[in-house]
């Protein structure tokens, strides 16, 4: 006994710390895979915004030559 308190006290504290890290590890983990989920979507997006836009051009030219 340390302090008046059983070991089995001290492990249960511990655990506890444990716990509460790996919980703060993998809240950090999920949302940096959040973040880089919305970056590659937000990617596609401007990507056809982008396709649709040279689509639109290429229309204007051919009207335009016609």
């Amino acid at each position: 006994m340390i302090l008046g308190l059983p070991w089995w006290v001290f492990v249960m504290i511990i655990c506890i710390f444990l716990s509460g890290f790996m919980a703060f590890k993998a809240m950090q983990t999920d949302r940096r895979l959040q973040k880089q989920s919305i970056e590659r979507e937000g990617k596609v997006y401007m990507d056809r915004i982008a396709a649709e836009r040279q689509y639109r051009n290429e229309q204007r030219k051919r009207q335009m030559s016609d």
